[in-house]
């Protein structure tokens, strides 16, 4: 499975590459922090063949397809690109992931990252890689001494509710030595190697999460949602509007982080 998913990867940047730094893009009418551009959809058209190719029985989540539910215990999950405004802005802080869950559990993965050539991969039991090499979260005991990646968007529909994410935010950066946010894949992938200790974000979808858990996982992270609570993947065909969480971080960094967290929620 690892080879597979890194093979169509690979694939995938190749496509980007080829688009990036030529693209126009439209937002998403239902959603204005999100872009669509040319590439998303051919990367897409690209990594939905490549697994209705190798597995045809298996279902597939794409963000800009859709679901194509075969009945199957298995399902691929695609972001053709996940940073998708950098993309479109000429910004190199991008990737495509491909993910893959058994029943509702992440159980292979993989994120490549186009403009900086490389190629991350897991499989459960199996470990985490970045181009061949084994990567680990990082060793750091105190997120006094990491960056952490924050992804935010606003919430124009709801001004409140930035205002009272942005006060969380503050309390976190307060405790952490920086801030870094490219809201993308880059950022989950810095956190896989070891780069920054940890990666938030409170608005996300099913795609932007079944591979990177896994990766961070086999790395030896933990991927839950922002307070804490085991990421629910349970009818995922049913739940690509959903909204879903995220806090990952090696596992003492995470447990400092839902310390800050939870007191900054009281």
């Amino acid at each position: 499975m690892q080879e597979f998913i890194a093979q169509s990867l690979h694939g995938a940047a190749i496509i980007a590459k080829e688009h990036f730094g030529t693209v126009s893009s439209k937002v998403k009418p239902e959603d204005s922090n999100q872009v669509l551009t040319e590439a998303d959809i051919a990367i897409g058209k690209f990594l939905l063949h490549a697994v209705e190719q190798a597995y045809p029985s298996y279902n597939i989540i794409d963000e800009e397809a859709g679901v194509i539910d075969k009945g199957s215990n298995y399902t691929f999950v695609v972001d053709p690109i996940d940073g998708t405004s950098n993309f479109a802005a000429g910004l190199p802080h991008f990737g495509v992931m491909l993910g893959l869950l058994q029943d509702n559990r992440p159980i292979a993965g993989g994120i490549v990252l186009p403009m900086f050539d490389k190629l991350y991969v897991a499989q459960q039991g199996l470990g985490a890689y970045c181009n061949g090499q084994r990567v680990a979260v990082a060793a750091a005991i105190s997120v006094k001494d990491c960056l952490v990646a924050y992804g935010i968007d606003g919430h124009r529909d709801n001004p409140a509710q930035t205002r009272q994410e942005m006060q969380v935010l503050a309390d976190i950066i307060l405790g952490i030595r920086n801030l870094r946010t490219s809201n993308s894949a880059y950022d989950i992938a810095m956190v896989a190697s070891g780069e920054y200790g940890a990666f938030l974000n409170q608005t996300t979808k099913i795609w932007d999460n079944v591979a990177p858990q896994i990766i961070i996982e086999e790395a030896g992270g933990l991927f839950t949602d922002f307070y804490g609570s085991p990421m629910n993947y349970s009818d995922a065909l049913k739940r690509t509007g959903d909204n879903f969480t995220v806090c990952a971080a090696a596992p003492q960094l995470h447990r400092e982080l839902q310390t800050i967290i939870h007191h900054s929620n009281k």
